[in-house]
């Protein structure tokens, strides 16, 4: 309660802050009736501060001041039982209709033995509101058609995965055949990305699921017996932002397809295992297989697509390739122990098997 000098020589300067007050004011007197208004209050409900003074609040203009709900906390304000603080009402304007305002009571009090006063503050955030209506209607337009495309995409590289597929299985060269099944992978795994980011609703992707879905998806396109070889996942429950989840995704993606392709010769039993830690803004990204494992003396070989595809995309993370023998099989490390993709939010660590 805001208390002023007890005099009554404190009502006249009062009422000229509240008539020059660059924000609509009322001050009524414990009957609710008027006995100032500042110019903001006249103009900004086109009301003539002649008529207006004097009379009861619920008299002004046309009645659209009559509302019971404000008179009742106004009286409770008054008495003490009650602050006005941001009460909220829709008010009927005249000319302008449908007006929203969020209004402010305070009790002033001048003294033992003198009269109650409340200084009522009004502020139209009609305009406000409207625009965030408008933003938020916009950006869940936004929302809607990105998802839409997302979807669009996703069918679109299914299509042409599908086309590529029939075209591997009519030609009659192996090496001809071998690269459209590469590039057949390759695409499907993008579409499985554009898949999980749709279902992501444009927000942070949850790594262990997708990394799980995809790998469902390069295992059904390319391990013929799944009796003999398997992929899991073993995960944290990790997020990133979905444009970081896209290099990861292909990097999954290319080591996964190189460790089917190359690890198991021969009908050779195995496993590939995929698998992501993180520590605040440090994680690493994990492909391992089971299988033949590296030459001892490699020949040196120019890269190929694959390596060559998951470089660039470990630089554009800020992350570094290391390869390893795994004792059995091949481990391929990639480390970003700097910045990079947002931090993980890191859960329990868990595994799945694909």
């Amino acid at each position: 309660m805001a208390r002023p000098p007890q005099t009554d020589s404190s009502l006249p300067l009062t009422l000229a802050v509240v008539g020059f007050s660059s924000v609509p004011l009322l001050l009524l007197d414990d009957r609710l009736s008027i006995i100032a208004g500042s110019h903001t209050f006249w103009a900004a409900f086109d009301l003539d501060p002649d008529m207006g003074a004097g009379r009861h609040l619920s008299q002004l203009g046309d009645g659209e001041w009559n509302a019971p709900r404000l008179r009742s906390l106004l009286s409770a304000t008054i008495s003490g039982d009650a602050e006005i603080a941001a009460y909220e009402m829709d008010f009927q304007d005249r000319k302008r209709g449908v007006r929203r305002l969020v209004l402010k009571a305070e009790k002033l009090a001048y003294g033992d033995g003198l009269e109650t006063r409340v200084l009522l503050s009004i502020d139209d955030v009609t305009d406000a509101r409207a625009d965030k209506k408008v933003n938020e209607d916009l950006l869940r337009e936004k929302a809607m058609l990105l998802r839409e495309l997302q979807h669009r995409v996703a069918n679109s590289l299914q299509i042409i995965a599908s086309v590529i597929l029939q075209s591997a299985r009519k030609s009659r060269s192996d090496e001809a055949r071998l690269q459209l099944n590469d590039a057949h992978n390759r695409v499907m795994s993008v579409a499985s990305l554009q898949e999980q980011l749709a279902r992501s609703q444009i927000s942070d992707v949850e790594l262990r699921a997708y990394f799980t879905k995809l790998c469902s998806s390069l295992g059904a396109s390319m391990i013929h017996d799944h009796d003999l070889i398997t992929i899991e996942v073993d995960s944290q429950e990790s997020y990133c932002a979905p444009d970081a989840s896209i290099s990861l995704g292909l990097i999954v993606t290319e080591l996964t397809i190189n460790a089917l392709k190359h690890a198991f010769l021969e009908g050779r039993r195995g496993r590939v295992l995929v698998g992501y830690r993180s520590n605040g803004p440090d994680w690493t990204l994990t492909v391992e297989d089971d299988g033949i494992g590296m030459p001892e003396r490699p020949a040196p070989a120019k890269p190929g697509l694959g390596t060559s595809i998951v470089d660039a995309l470990a630089r554009q993370l800020g992350a570094r390739v290391q390869t390893e023998s795994a004792t059995p099989g091949t481990r391929v490390s990639i480390t970003q122990a700097r910045t990079g993709i947002e931090p993980a939010r890191v859960g329990v660590p868990g595994g799945e098997a694909v």
